[in-house]
């Protein structure tokens, strides 16, 4: 048996499994498969065609203790699965977006936490056991390895992929391998870009890019006027856009790391 609130507004074709929990103000797409244990609190918005496993989580009160009991959201896209005991919070007043998002196409393994006020892209990958602090952003197709851990605020970009264990306390720009420790720069994710069907050219582009910002040795802001200059492009706009609005600064180079992979 579960424990489904009437008022719940459950879509067509849904499985809730025996012993989850779904409250009042919950909204479940059509599609959508709830497992065993599951708990939904109130706030929380699930996409179509999710995949819910056993003692996740989701709409939990945020931990934070600027939190005064306002209304607020979590939300996951649709085509989402979400592994056993994942814990997902919902947002604040103090972030002034009142939600945290969870995008579509997105795989969230074990144990994960992602905490209030975080905004997750689509396609992104987590790995077991990796865990954001509040107001956390990471971008499409970004993959996080088992354990890592982002300090509040971080900016992740979208296609990077970070090393398991990773300590985030920079901004990681789009684009980009990230590994070692202290966290650091370690070449284009050329691998990943290629899969999404990148081309040989784009990710040359790419590359122009982060030569300068990682291997001439000017400053971030000396770098950006130089990258200003290379002929416009979309992923060379994506780069600086983020780079510019960066608050917490973007990880350095691996001083140690040998010359990046060509594309």
């Amino acid at each position: 048996m579960n424990n489904v609130h009437p008022e719940a507004k459950i879509g067509a074709n849904v499985t809730i499994e025996p012993f989850a929990t779904v409250h009042k103000d919950v909204v479940v797409g059509d599609g959508t498969w709830i497992g065993a244990n599951v708990v939904l609190m109130n706030g929380t918005r699930i996409g179509k065609n999710c995949k819910i496993y056993p003692g996740a989580v989701i709409g939990g009160e945020p931990q934070d203790l600027k939190f005064e009991g306002e209304y607020s959201t979590a939300e996951v896209g649709d085509n989402t699965v979400i592994r056993e005991y994942v814990t997902i919070n919902r947002g604040t007043a103090a972030s002034g977006k009142l939600r945290t998002i969870v995008g579509s196409n997105t795989l969230v393994m074990s144990y994960v936490h992602i905490a209030h006020d975080c905004c997750i892209g689509s396609n992104v990958i987590m790995a077991g056991y990796a865990g954001l602090a509040g107001e956390v952003e990471i971008g499409d197709w970004a993959i996080l390895g088992g354990g890592a851990l982002a300090h509040q605020f971080v900016r992740i970009g979208e296609h990077s992929m970070i090393s398991g264990g990773a300590k985030i306390g920079k901004d990681i720009p789009p684009y980009v391998l990230v590994g070692h420790e202290p966290l650091a720069y370690g070449g284009v994710n050329v691998i990943g870009l290629r899969r999404r069907g990148y081309t040989a050219a784009q990710m040359e582009k790419i590359h122009d890019v982060y030569r300068i910002l990682y291997q001439s040795k000017l400053n971030v802001t000396q770098a950006c006027e130089e990258i200003d200059k290379l002929p416009a492009c979309p992923e060379r706009d994506v780069i600086l856009n983020f780079v510019r609005s960066s608050k917490r600064g973007i990880i350095k180079a691996n001083v140690s790391a040998e010359v990046e992979d060509k594309a």
